[in-house]
């Protein structure tokens, strides 16, 4: 095990040999998985469990007490999974009790410069905030999603899979699966994220089933329910299009449109 002679580790702490932690970092009551690394001035704290190829980098402080006032100190927790990388001054608070105790974070996740994600958050594989992108709490974000520089998320709000959400973005109500929306729009889903999917792997045909779900949804002159009678009374149109369409029907706060 590899521990800086200045960094303050828990006697707690379960810390595999193979982990690197660097100077001045303070870590609390954490388990870690295999080849984690804290670069420096890191704050860890507790409970929580990382999973394994974690690279926290300076002056983060993961792991938190959660930013509510009705918090009285229980015993709430953070779980993140694999490879994922939280870059400097980024701050990851842990639950609450009122919000299911734990805030949780996937694999394979970027989070840049002073991003923030609030108590009883699910952050999805592969998904990516940019720097001083702001989750407040409750808050979902589906796997790969992308949520730019400077945009908050307001509280209970969805991201959905593969939305991309450009910069200073102000975010009320839940971002529909495979979108583009943008504040240089009105805060406005205006368009399918085609080049993200083709990036991702998705075929022409999965891509022209989702464009025809957008088409109507977004340039027709239905209304949401409307688009909705119309899109299911067509049959059966794959699994994208069916996933879009339940995450509007289990929409909280409506949808950006």
């Amino acid at each position: 095990m590899n521990i800086h002679p200045t960094a303050i580790v828990d006697p707690s702490a379960k810390i595999p040999a193979s982990c690197r932690i660097g100077p001045y970092c303070v870590v609390g009551e954490v388990e870690m998985g295999e080849n984690c690394e804290l670069f420096s001035h890191v704050v860890l704290g507790g409970p929580t469990k990382l999973g394994k190829n974690n690279k926290i980098y300076p002056f983060a402080a993961v792991g938190t007490d959660p930013q509510d006032v009705t918090f009285a100190g229980e015993a709430t927790r953070l779980e993140m999974g694999d490879h994922n990388v939280v870059r400097e001054y980024v701050t990851i608070n842990r639950g609450t009790m009122k919000g299911g105790g734990v805030t949780r974070i996937g694999s394979h996740v970027l989070l840049m410069a002073y991003a923030h994600i609030g108590h009883d958050c699910f952050v999805g594989d592969h998904a990516m905030l940019v720097n001083l992108a702001t989750l407040a709490g409750h808050v979902t974000v589906e796997e790969w999603a992308v949520i730019g520089a400077f945009s908050p998320v307001h509280q209970f709000v969805r991201v959905g899979a593969h939305a991309y959400i450009g910069g200073g973005s102000i975010i009320t109500q839940d971002v529909l699966p495979y979108s583009i929306t943008s504040a240089e729009r009105d805060n406005r889903a205006y368009m399918l994220n085609k080049v993200g999917l083709q990036r991702r792997g998705f075929s022409p045909e999965r891509i022209a089933k989702l464009h025809h779900a957008f088409k109507v949804l977004l340039g027709s002159k239905l209304n949401t329910s409307q688009a909705l009678e119309k899109l299911r009374s067509e049959g059966e149109q794959g699994e994208d299009v069916e996933l879009l369409l339940r995450f509007i029907e289990t929409s909280q706060r409506g949808i950006i449109k």
